[in-house]
């Protein structure tokens, strides 16, 4: 039978051999409705290399399009830039299989795959800015701890002007589609922000080190090759300078109401603090737990200046949904955030003063006092929900002329 899966060519001497999982759906808590790729490539120097693996079921899939380019046992020296399992999966596997001279991974990168595997095969440390000659061309390895595992690292191949980023850069896409120019920019913005809040966010501050640190080799980049999603070969000052706004968390003139609702009371009030809000010339992102994936929050929150919750009360506790997204949240840490809370509720009221807590706990800055109601809001009660919004709006008004 013919292979199916087949290597797509890069440059002259690299070429992608991974896999496509269209099918996952989710990615720890992290909704992927349209699926994920996992990269791996291969570097047809004089001693052949892999750079990086897959997940573990997709193992035959990589091995196919190895095989529609060499041999397997062509291959001598394989990397690995980051141990998550989603790119080490099948990783000693194909070590065994393979039988390669040298297997590279950082430091903690070799504690971290003896720690996943307990295999006995010789994974050799690199050093940051350590160099490793191929023959007729050079890696060199640069440690980017927390981006965004401790042991992740960056690969650089100088002879092609090609970066390795493991999974700065990326996204959860799947598409036959191999580079960023076979796909809309509109797709590309969304999801690569979408990867970002979920899975970067909380080492913003480290992105712009690193950042830094790759622009003082004065390395020559003309493309940077992710672990997940489409290859940059058209558009990397785009993604570069779009990691530098994102990782900046700079306040803007944008609002997320976020919240649940049991009977639509609190859907009420946060329906007039966005009126408010957007009267004001704020972009406001109206977002129902009751109708959304904490995901969606995450993407939401990204570029806002404000986050503003809102919460029934049951069994004297906020609503799960809101339980459940504050938390997700909390560890992503965005930064830089003005807020407040609202929420209606029937005999006891703790939804909102959880919220304040949560707000307090993320270190946003409590804008405007709480708004709780109880039962259904009036219109006395939908004005002081009105008059927060403007409060938050010309908040946001002296935070950005500030900047």
């Amino acid at each position: 039978m013919k292979n199916i899966y087949s290597a797509v060519r890069v440059t002259d001497k690299v070429y992608w051999v991974g896999a496509i999982d269209w099918g996952i759906r989710d990615f720890h808590g992290y909704t992927t409705p349209q699926g994920s790729t996992y990269n791996a490539y291969l570097i047809m120097a004089d001693e052949v290399t892999l750079i990086d693996a897959v997940k573990a079921p997709f193992k035959e899939e990589m091995l196919s399009r190895i095989k529609s380019v060499i041999d397997l046992s062509q291959i001598k020296y394989i990397i690995s830039n980051h141990s998550e399992m989603d790119h080490s999966g099948c990783l000693m596997e194909v070590v065994d299989l393979i039988k390669p001279r040298k297997v590279f991974a950082s430091a903690i990168g070799v504690k971290t795959l003896k720690e996943l595997y307990h295999g006995q095969q010789e994974i050799i440390p690199v050093k940051d800015g350590e160099t490793v000659s191929l023959g007729n061309m050079n890696l060199t390895f640069m440690e980017t701890r927390m981006i965004h595992w401790p042991d992740s690292m960056f690969t650089y191949l100088a002879e092609e002007e090609l970066l390795f980023s493991q999974d700065a850069f990326g996204m959860h896409l799947a598409t036959l589609e191999r580079f960023d120019d076979e796909l809309p920019q509109s797709l590309l913005e969304y999801e690569a922000a979408t990867y970002y809040a979920n899975i970067v966010l909380p080492y913003s501050a480290i992105v712009l080190k690193t950042l830094g640190k790759v622009a003082s080799t004065n390395w020559k980049i003309k493309i940077i090759a992710p672990d997940h999603g489409p290859i940059w070969r058209k558009q990397l000052g785009w993604i570069i300078d779009l990691y530098k706004k994102w990782a900046a968390q700079k306040p803007t003139n944008k609002a997320v109401v976020l919240y649940a609702t049991m009977w639509h009371s609190t859907e009420k009030m946060a329906r007039a603090i966005s009126e408010s809000l957007a009267e004001a010339g704020v972009k406001v992102g109206l977002v129902s737990m009751n109708d959304f994936h904490r995901s969606q929050a995450a993407y939401e929150v990204l570029d806002a200046g404000a986050l503003i919750l809102g919460s029934s009360t049951l069994n004297n506790n906020m609503l799960p949904q809101m339980a459940d997204v504050t938390t997700y949240l909390r560890g992503l840490k965005p930064a830089n955030l003005i807020g407040a809370a609202f929420g209606s509720f029937g005999w006891s009221g703790e939804g909102v003063r959880d919220l304040e807590a949560v707000l307090k706990e993320m270190k946003v800055e409590i804008a405007a006092p709480s708004v709780s109601v109880r039962n259904a809001p009036n219109e006395g009660a939908l004005k002081i929900c009105y008059d927060l919004g403007k409060t938050i709006a010309a908040e946001l008004r002296k935070r950005m002329g500030a900047n």
